[in-house]
């Protein structure tokens, strides 16, 4: 009798002479997926059927390397293109029924499965081996989710601490929004950057679109207030809110030794437009 390896080799062939036979059955098996292949080309330039087809290969000659790094592969494209998930299950499911409809007929024709464990253990093999395709292809998928995630956040953190030179050493930064640890520790970077970047020795720090911040939050404001002046600038506070000022007062923490606190940000944009006139 010959070996699963034998058998694996006969597979191959089996599977490129019926090529078109193979892609038939494998659409009849995904019938949601067979109507955006076009789509899915178009979107993402991926060649649903061409890919079953070598992923069909890679499992039935047991090539994990390369199954390997296509899934990773196929992973990266999906979730860069955004194409669906419930899709990608159906088809690698739809592929696994096909490659063992194929499987059927090998062996109907070549009559190889005689025994039994040589069977199942071929079964284990190549179940194994698309399971293992699916779970690297999950993993690269979600890998490359969250690093855009992570990456968008940190380009829009940085977007929504905006210094905004009004002179050769004065600078206003408007804060809008909600301030948590992580949003106060791209502002620490930011502000310290853009210090020494552009030289300032005036920024203006505008409060008056942010919500309240919690207590860590606002001690971590003070630090940063803190390494403002160690560079050698000056930090002026517009539109602190009351509840924000509530907040300091009954935690003991204040800013008057850090920085100078002005009224809104337009009295403090006038008042230093009319000192620069003189």
């Amino acid at each position: 009798m010959e070996s699963i390896y034998n058998q694996r080799v006969n597979m191959t062939d089996f599977i490129r002479d019926n090529k078109q036979n193979f892609q038939d059955k494998l659409l009849s098996e995904a019938v949601n997926v067979a109507s955006k292949i076009s789509d899915i080309l178009e979107t993402g330039n991926i060649d649903l059927l061409k890919n079953a087809q070598k992923l069909a290969l890679y499992v039935v000659e047991q090539k994990e390397e390369q199954l390997v790094a296509f899934a990773q592969q196929e992973g990266v494209a999906w979730a860069e293109h955004s194409l669906t998930l419930a899709f990608k299950l159906e088809w690698v499911q739809a592929i696994r029924r096909t490659v063992w409809h194929f499987l059927y007929q090998y062996d109907r024709i070549n009559n190889h499965f005689k025994d039994r464990e040589e069977f199942y253990a071929l079964e284990k093999r190549i179940n194994d081996r698309i399971d293992q395709f699916l779970n690297t292809f999950l993993i690269s998928y979600s890998k490359y989710k969250d690093e855009l995630l992570a990456s968008q956040r940190d380009l829009l953190e940085h977007l929504s601490v905006p210094i905004i030179p009004l002179s050769e050493s004065v600078a206003v930064l408007p804060l809008i929004g909600m301030i948590d640890i992580h949003r106060i520790q791209t502002i620490e970077e930011k502000v310290l950057m853009g210090i020494s970047d552009l030289k300032i020795e005036t920024l203006i720090i505008d409060l008056s679109g942010i919500a309240n911040m919690e207590m860590h939050v606002i001690d971590h404001f003070r630090k940063v207030l803190t390494g403002i002046s160690m560079m050698g600038s000056k930090a002026i506070l517009t539109g602190l809110r009351a509840d924000l000022v509530r907040t300091m007062i009954h935690s003991g923490i204040s800013f008057e030794d850090k920085a100078e606190a002005k009224g809104t940000l337009q009295q403090t944009l006038k008042e230093y437009l009319e000192q620069n006139r003189l």
